[in-house]
């Protein structure tokens, strides 16, 4: 008895981050095959690491690549929902302003500075490094942020936000779109 083969859809909804058309060019395929391979594979009974490992090592697929496709593959089966991670949920947000960076760190890290974009947020640094990084938490100690700063030209910076061990899918969404226009208003009052 021959039995018929049952392509498996992508969950409702999923659209991947990353074109299939990039992920061929640097995995040597697209995303339906990959789904294929992983199906085959049984990679929803793997784990994640596991994962990632064969798909390197089998299919000698480069290793941020493997993350990638393993992620990829999980939102597609309904593994993993978008921003999700092992503790939590994860979101980034970024804007490049006209500034120079150390006038934007300079405005995360002044407290009285923060306070005219940031306002009625209390957060505490534990860490920074002049010009180039810096983390923090909510004073209440729940959420972690890591805060990147990079410069892009003499007057021109990068910032980028990081905000992990979220709750939900619906706080990272809340949190993406607050740090969205925090750093709206962090770039308008900068570049005034």
């Amino acid at each position: 008895m021959v039995t018929a083969r049952v392509k498996k859809a992508p969950v409702s909804g999923w659209t991947p981050e990353i074109s299939s058309a990039a992920v061929k060019v640097k995995t040597g395929r697209g995303w339906n095959e990959w789904l294929a391979i992983l199906d085959r594979e049984k990679a929803g009974k793997l784990g994640h690491k596991t994962t990632a490992k064969l798909l390197n090592t089998k299919y000698g697929v480069p290793a941020w690549w493997s993350q990638m496709v393993t992620v990829g593959y999980e939102q597609a089966r309904g593994l993993r929902a978008k921003h999700e991670k092992p503790d939590g949920f994860e979101i980034g947000a970024s804007r490049i302003i006209d500034a120079d960076v150390k006038n934007v760190f300079k405005a995360w890290l002044d407290a009285r500075s923060r306070a005219r974009w940031l306002p009625k947020v209390a957060i505490r640094v534990h860490k920074s490094t002049p010009h180039k990084a810096m983390r923090v938490t909510w004073t209440d100690g729940t959420k972690s942020i890591s805060v990147y700063f990079l410069r892009k030209g003499a007057n021109k910076t990068q910032v980028a936000v990081q905000h992990g061990k979220l709750a939900s899918a619906a706080a990272a969404r809340r949190l993406k779109a607050f740090w969205s226009k925090r750093l709206d208003a962090l770039k308008n009052l900068l570049e005034k």
